[in-house]
Protein backbone atom coordinates (compact mmCIF):
# COMPACT_ATOMS: atom_id res chain seq x y z
CA UNK A 1 0.00 0.00 0.00
CA UNK A 2 1.11 3.60 -0.53
CA UNK A 3 2.72 5.94 1.94
CA UNK A 4 -0.64 8.68 2.02
CA UNK A 5 0.91 12.23 1.52
CA UNK A 6 0.77 15.07 4.16
CA UNK A 7 -0.49 14.65 7.64
CA UNK A 8 -4.28 13.10 8.48
CA UNK A 9 -5.18 11.13 11.42
CA UNK A 10 -5.31 7.36 10.37
CA UNK A 11 -8.94 5.45 10.15
CA UNK A 12 -7.15 2.31 10.88
CA UNK A 13 -3.86 1.81 13.33
CA UNK A 14 -2.44 -1.64 13.50
CA UNK A 15 -5.15 -2.75 11.51
CA UNK A 16 -8.39 -1.64 13.81
CA UNK A 17 -10.26 0.96 13.34
CA UNK A 18 -9.35 3.92 15.30
CA UNK A 19 -12.02 4.93 18.59
CA UNK A 20 -11.78 7.86 20.16
CA UNK A 21 -13.76 7.25 23.42
CA UNK A 22 -16.73 9.76 24.05
CA UNK A 23 -18.65 10.07 27.43
CA UNK A 24 -22.15 9.64 25.84
CA UNK A 25 -20.66 6.40 23.70
CA UNK A 26 -20.53 2.76 25.32
CA UNK A 27 -17.17 1.99 25.41
CA UNK A 28 -16.96 -1.11 22.47
CA UNK A 29 -14.37 -3.89 23.88
CA UNK A 30 -10.96 -3.53 24.77
CA UNK A 31 -9.51 -5.47 22.08
CA UNK A 32 -11.37 -4.64 18.78
CA UNK A 33 -10.24 -1.33 18.47
CA UNK A 34 -7.29 1.30 18.52
CA UNK A 35 -7.77 3.72 20.97
CA UNK A 36 -7.15 7.42 20.52
CA UNK A 37 -7.14 9.62 23.94
CA UNK A 38 -6.67 13.34 23.01
CA UNK A 39 -7.39 16.55 24.92
CA UNK A 40 -10.44 18.41 24.12
CA UNK A 41 -9.10 22.38 23.90
CA UNK A 42 -10.10 24.23 26.61
CA UNK A 43 -11.70 21.55 28.31
CA UNK A 44 -11.21 21.14 32.41
CA UNK A 45 -9.59 17.74 32.25
CA UNK A 46 -6.12 17.68 31.40
CA UNK A 47 -3.97 14.58 29.73
CA UNK A 48 -3.48 13.08 33.01
CA UNK A 49 -6.95 12.54 34.20
CA UNK A 50 -7.55 11.48 31.08
CA UNK A 51 -5.55 8.61 30.81
CA UNK A 52 -6.38 7.76 34.84
CA UNK A 53 -9.73 7.91 33.48
CA UNK A 54 -8.93 5.24 30.98
CA UNK A 55 -6.90 3.10 33.17
CA UNK A 56 -10.23 2.98 35.15
CA UNK A 57 -12.50 1.83 32.68
CA UNK A 58 -10.90 0.12 30.02
CA UNK A 59 -9.60 -3.42 30.33
CA UNK A 60 -6.04 -2.17 29.25
CA UNK A 61 -4.55 -5.91 29.55
CA UNK A 62 -6.59 -6.53 26.20
CA UNK A 63 -5.61 -3.43 24.88
CA UNK A 64 -3.50 -3.71 20.88
CA UNK A 65 -3.15 -0.76 19.71
CA UNK A 66 -2.89 2.76 20.78
CA UNK A 67 -3.29 6.66 19.96
CA UNK A 68 -1.58 9.51 21.24
CA UNK A 69 -3.62 12.34 20.11
CA UNK A 70 -3.65 16.17 21.81
CA UNK A 71 -2.41 16.42 25.30
CA UNK A 72 -2.45 20.05 25.72
CA UNK A 73 -5.58 21.88 27.25
CA UNK A 74 -4.70 25.35 25.69
CA UNK A 75 -1.20 25.99 25.47
CA UNK A 76 1.10 23.16 23.92
CA UNK A 77 2.97 21.36 26.28
CA UNK A 78 5.89 19.06 26.55
CA UNK A 79 5.39 15.38 24.99
CA UNK A 80 7.77 14.20 27.82
CA UNK A 81 5.11 13.94 30.77
CA UNK A 82 2.74 11.67 28.40
CA UNK A 83 6.11 9.62 27.59
CA UNK A 84 6.20 9.13 31.44
CA UNK A 85 2.74 7.85 32.48
CA UNK A 86 3.07 5.52 29.10
CA UNK A 87 6.30 3.74 30.88
CA UNK A 88 5.53 4.12 34.49
CA UNK A 89 1.94 2.41 33.37
CA UNK A 90 3.59 -0.15 31.05
CA UNK A 91 2.68 -3.57 32.98
CA UNK A 92 -1.42 -2.50 32.36
CA UNK A 93 -1.01 -3.21 28.60
CA UNK A 94 0.87 -6.50 28.00
CA UNK A 95 -1.16 -7.05 24.84
CA UNK A 96 0.04 -3.62 22.83
CA UNK A 97 1.42 -4.25 19.93
CA UNK A 98 0.81 -0.92 18.06
CA UNK A 99 1.45 2.51 19.28
CA UNK A 100 1.36 6.18 17.73
CA UNK A 101 2.49 8.92 19.51
CA UNK A 102 1.68 12.24 18.42
CA UNK A 103 -1.68 11.56 16.14
CA UNK A 104 -1.88 15.70 15.59
CA UNK A 105 -3.26 17.31 12.31
CA UNK A 106 -2.67 21.02 11.53
CA UNK A 107 -5.82 22.25 12.70
CA UNK A 108 -4.69 20.97 16.09
CA UNK A 109 -0.99 21.59 15.92
CA UNK A 110 1.17 22.43 12.95
CA UNK A 111 3.91 19.13 13.13
CA UNK A 112 7.00 21.54 14.04
CA UNK A 113 5.07 23.06 17.19
CA UNK A 114 4.51 19.48 18.37
CA UNK A 115 7.16 19.74 21.73
CA UNK A 116 8.38 16.34 21.66
CA UNK A 117 11.04 14.82 23.53
CA UNK A 118 13.42 11.15 23.87
CA UNK A 119 10.96 8.34 22.73
CA UNK A 120 13.76 5.83 23.61
CA UNK A 121 12.23 4.72 26.68
CA UNK A 122 8.80 3.51 24.95
CA UNK A 123 10.46 1.41 23.17
CA UNK A 124 12.04 -0.38 26.20
CA UNK A 125 9.27 -0.04 28.10
CA UNK A 126 7.47 -2.28 25.99
CA UNK A 127 9.80 -4.82 24.19
CA UNK A 128 6.56 -6.66 22.59
CA UNK A 129 5.69 -3.35 20.19
CA UNK A 130 5.16 -4.42 16.57
CA UNK A 131 4.43 -1.57 14.80
CA UNK A 132 5.80 2.21 16.33
CA UNK A 133 4.80 5.56 14.61
CA UNK A 134 6.28 9.22 15.99
CA UNK A 135 5.00 12.64 14.27
CA UNK A 136 7.66 15.58 15.26
CA UNK A 137 9.97 18.07 14.31
CA UNK A 138 13.37 17.91 16.03
CA UNK A 139 13.16 21.59 16.99
CA UNK A 140 10.88 20.10 19.93
CA UNK A 141 13.73 17.82 21.17
CA UNK A 142 12.51 14.73 19.20
CA UNK A 143 15.47 12.76 19.73
CA UNK A 144 16.28 9.11 20.01
CA UNK A 145 19.02 6.31 21.32
CA UNK A 146 19.92 3.32 19.06
CA UNK A 147 18.46 0.42 21.12
CA UNK A 148 17.74 -2.83 20.47
CA UNK A 149 14.00 -4.25 19.80
CA UNK A 150 13.86 -7.73 18.52
CA UNK A 151 9.91 -7.47 17.87
CA UNK A 152 9.45 -4.13 16.13
CA UNK A 153 8.20 -4.60 12.47
CA UNK A 154 7.46 -1.47 11.85
CA UNK A 155 9.03 2.21 12.38
CA UNK A 156 7.52 5.28 10.73
CA UNK A 157 8.66 8.88 11.82
CA UNK A 158 6.34 11.74 10.11
CA UNK A 159 8.45 14.96 10.59
CA UNK A 160 9.24 18.06 9.05
CA UNK A 161 12.18 18.18 10.21
CA UNK A 162 14.51 15.29 11.40
CA UNK A 163 16.88 15.58 13.35
CA UNK A 164 20.08 13.77 11.75
CA UNK A 165 20.91 12.47 15.18
CA UNK A 166 18.01 10.40 15.63
CA UNK A 167 18.38 9.26 11.89
CA UNK A 168 21.84 7.92 13.24
CA UNK A 169 20.03 6.39 16.12
CA UNK A 170 17.64 4.46 13.85
CA UNK A 171 20.31 3.25 11.61
CA UNK A 172 22.69 2.04 14.61
CA UNK A 173 20.11 0.06 16.28
CA UNK A 174 18.90 -3.29 16.18
CA UNK A 175 16.05 -4.15 14.75
CA UNK A 176 16.17 -7.82 13.27
CA UNK A 177 12.19 -8.00 13.18
CA UNK A 178 12.20 -4.59 11.37
CA UNK A 179 10.49 -5.27 7.89
CA UNK A 180 8.75 -1.64 6.74
CA UNK A 181 10.80 1.70 7.60
CA UNK A 182 9.72 5.36 6.95
CA UNK A 183 11.54 8.07 7.35
CA UNK A 184 10.26 11.84 6.82
CA UNK A 185 13.13 14.15 6.32
CA UNK A 186 11.44 17.71 6.12
CA UNK A 187 13.12 21.23 5.48
CA UNK A 188 16.19 22.44 7.31
CA UNK A 189 13.91 25.46 7.91
CA UNK A 190 12.30 22.73 10.85
CA UNK A 191 15.70 21.10 11.93
CA UNK A 192 16.57 18.48 8.99
CA UNK A 193 20.10 18.08 9.24
CA UNK A 194 20.22 14.58 8.11
CA UNK A 195 22.90 13.65 5.19
CA UNK A 196 22.68 10.47 2.59
CA UNK A 197 26.05 9.21 4.84
CA UNK A 198 23.52 9.13 8.18
CA UNK A 199 21.18 6.36 6.48
CA UNK A 200 24.44 4.23 5.10
CA UNK A 201 24.07 1.57 7.33
CA UNK A 202 20.05 0.89 6.02
CA UNK A 203 21.00 1.29 2.38
CA UNK A 204 23.77 -1.25 3.11
CA UNK A 205 21.47 -3.76 3.61
CA UNK A 206 23.40 -5.73 6.61
CA UNK A 207 21.29 -3.27 9.28
CA UNK A 208 17.82 -4.86 8.94
CA UNK A 209 18.06 -8.03 7.05
CA UNK A 210 14.22 -8.58 6.92
CA UNK A 211 13.10 -5.07 5.35
CA UNK A 212 10.73 -5.05 2.93
CA UNK A 213 9.70 -1.55 2.47
CA UNK A 214 11.57 1.64 2.78
CA UNK A 215 10.21 5.53 2.85
CA UNK A 216 13.17 7.75 2.25
CA UNK A 217 10.77 10.71 1.92
CA UNK A 218 9.55 14.46 2.68
CA UNK A 219 13.43 15.77 1.89
CA UNK A 220 15.27 18.24 0.33
CA UNK A 221 18.31 16.25 -0.96
CA UNK A 222 15.46 13.40 -2.81
CA UNK A 223 17.94 13.46 -5.56
CA UNK A 224 21.04 12.73 -3.87
CA UNK A 225 18.77 10.16 -1.74
CA UNK A 226 18.18 8.50 -5.28
CA UNK A 227 21.35 8.26 -6.55
CA UNK A 228 22.67 6.44 -3.49
CA UNK A 229 19.54 4.48 -3.68
CA UNK A 230 20.15 3.41 -7.36
CA UNK A 231 23.08 1.40 -6.21
CA UNK A 232 22.06 0.42 -2.61
CA UNK A 233 22.12 -3.43 -1.74
CA UNK A 234 19.22 -2.91 0.84
CA UNK A 235 17.13 -2.61 -2.80
CA UNK A 236 17.26 -6.50 -3.58
CA UNK A 237 15.28 -6.89 -0.79
CA UNK A 238 12.66 -4.68 -1.22
CA UNK A 239 9.16 -5.35 -1.99
CA UNK A 240 7.67 -1.57 -2.35
CA UNK A 241 10.29 1.55 -2.06
CA UNK A 242 8.59 5.22 -1.28
CA UNK A 243 10.89 8.32 -2.62
CA UNK A 244 8.00 10.63 -2.79
CA UNK A 245 6.90 13.51 -0.82
CA UNK A 246 10.35 15.26 -1.01
CA UNK A 247 12.13 17.46 -4.20
CA UNK A 248 12.71 14.63 -6.42
CA UNK A 249 13.73 16.19 -9.87
CA UNK A 250 14.55 14.50 -12.94
CA UNK A 251 18.45 14.34 -11.73
CA UNK A 252 17.29 11.83 -9.46
CA UNK A 253 14.83 10.38 -11.88
CA UNK A 254 17.96 9.88 -14.44
CA UNK A 255 20.07 8.44 -11.25
CA UNK A 256 17.28 6.05 -10.89
CA UNK A 257 17.12 4.90 -14.58
CA UNK A 258 21.22 4.59 -14.83
CA UNK A 259 21.12 2.75 -11.31
CA UNK A 260 19.87 -0.95 -10.62
CA UNK A 261 16.83 -2.56 -11.91
CA UNK A 262 13.29 -2.06 -9.69
CA UNK A 263 11.16 -3.75 -11.68
CA UNK A 264 11.38 -6.59 -9.06
CA UNK A 265 9.41 -4.34 -6.79
CA UNK A 266 5.67 -4.26 -6.92
CA UNK A 267 5.44 -0.39 -6.03
CA UNK A 268 7.89 2.81 -6.71
CA UNK A 269 5.81 6.08 -4.54
CA UNK A 270 7.25 9.21 -6.28
CA UNK A 271 4.08 11.35 -5.45
CA UNK A 272 4.54 14.93 -4.98
CA UNK A 273 7.38 15.23 -7.05
CA UNK A 274 9.38 17.77 -9.61
CA UNK A 275 9.88 15.21 -12.39
CA UNK A 276 9.45 16.16 -16.59
CA UNK A 277 6.50 14.09 -18.04
CA UNK A 278 9.13 12.17 -20.61
CA UNK A 279 11.59 11.28 -17.46
CA UNK A 280 8.54 9.79 -15.45
CA UNK A 281 7.10 7.86 -18.09
CA UNK A 282 10.66 6.14 -18.72
CA UNK A 283 10.60 5.38 -15.11
CA UNK A 284 6.99 3.72 -15.60
CA UNK A 285 8.32 2.09 -18.72
CA UNK A 286 11.85 1.04 -16.79
CA UNK A 287 9.84 -0.60 -13.64
CA UNK A 288 7.52 -2.04 -15.20
CA UNK A 289 5.71 -4.58 -14.05
CA UNK A 290 5.85 -2.58 -10.43
CA UNK A 291 3.31 0.02 -9.96
CA UNK A 292 4.99 3.90 -10.25
CA UNK A 293 2.58 6.26 -8.67
CA UNK A 294 2.93 9.66 -9.55
CA UNK A 295 0.96 12.52 -9.02
CA UNK A 296 1.09 15.77 -11.57
CA UNK A 297 4.90 17.47 -10.86
CA UNK A 298 4.68 19.80 -8.29
CA UNK A 299 5.50 23.48 -9.85
CA UNK A 300 8.48 25.13 -9.59
CA UNK A 301 8.77 28.50 -7.48
CA UNK A 302 10.62 31.11 -9.19
CA UNK A 303 10.91 34.45 -6.86
CA UNK A 304 12.36 37.54 -8.36
CA UNK A 305 15.67 37.52 -6.76
CA UNK A 306 16.17 34.62 -7.34
CA UNK A 307 19.41 33.84 -9.13
CA UNK A 308 18.02 31.94 -11.82
CA UNK A 309 17.14 28.51 -9.68
CA UNK A 310 13.80 27.31 -8.35
CA UNK A 311 12.65 26.57 -4.85
CA UNK A 312 11.15 23.62 -4.61
CA UNK A 313 9.16 22.38 -1.75
CA UNK A 314 8.60 19.27 0.74
CA UNK A 315 5.25 18.12 1.04
CA UNK A 316 5.31 18.44 4.92
CA UNK A 317 7.51 20.92 6.83
CA UNK A 318 5.95 23.82 9.19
Amino acid sequence: MATYIGIRHPGHFHGLPVHTPAASVPLPAADTVAWRLECDYGEETDFTDLWQQFLDSVDTTRVGALLIGPWWREDYTPFAPVRDLLVAHADRFPALRGLFLADVVGEECEVSWLRMCDITAVLEAFPLLEEFTVRGCGQEGLALRPIRHTALKTLRFESGGLPGDLVRAVAASELPALERLDLWFGSSWYGADATVEDIGPVLSGGAFPRLRHLGLQNSELQDEIAAAVASAPVVAQLETLALSMGTLSDTGGEALLNGQPLNHLTMLDLRHHYLTGPVLDRLRKACAPAVVEADEAEEDYWDEDDDGEPERYVAVSE
